[in-house]
């Protein structure tokens, strides 16, 4: 066999199976984070007719083996859709659940600061918030502590919390 002469094929261009294949997967990931969302929610992807039906369609599957089936289903109708589009939405969703997680963190720690420390952690509030009322504040700092020392149901630290989160910090 003579190697001079022998000519190979050039590679095919395009994406390799695997490619192909991990680009599916995402999209199947896709579909089935879709499945998980409120019919309402799914408006805002502006979705064809068809991928509509699939999502509602969704909602009767009962059985898991069809529920895997069916997210193949709509891997394959998300390449007809945008995509790009679908993945910016989920990372604004991310986004805005991740500020929501890191806001009610930051009103926790006020409520345990204010509970723990006091006056001290009231004046540092009342500088943050100076349309804080003052009076309702240290009732309910003085009950919520009694309430700990009582070991009663947080009843009185719930309603701190809540009026926290109205001061919007």
């Amino acid at each position: 066999m003579n190697h001079e002469t022998e000519s190979f094929e050039p590679e095919p261009e395009g994406p390799s199976k695997s490619e192909v294949k991990r680009e599916m997967l995402a999209l199947q990931k896709l579909g089935e984070r879709l499945v998980a969302l409120s019919p309402k929610r799914w408006e805002e992807f502006s979705f064809g007719p068809q991928m509509m039906e699939a999502l509602r369609e969704s909602r009767r599957i009962k059985s898991h083996n069809a529920m895997r089936r069916h997210y193949r289903r709509l891997g394959k109708l998300l390449r007809n859709e945008d995509a790009e589009l679908v993945r910016n939405l989920f990372q604004r969703m991310d986004d805005e659940h991740f500020q929501d997680t890191r806001r009610f963190h930051r009103l926790e720690q006020w409520r345990e600061r204010l509970l723990a420390d006091g006056d001290e952690a009231l004046q540092a509030l009342l500088e943050q918030c100076p349309g804080a009322d003052r009076q309702r504040l240290r009732q309910m700092i003085r009950d919520g502590r009694r309430e700990r020392e009582q070991e009663r149901p947080p009843v009185v630290q719930r309603r701190l919390f809540r009026y926290l989160r109205e001061l919007e910090l």
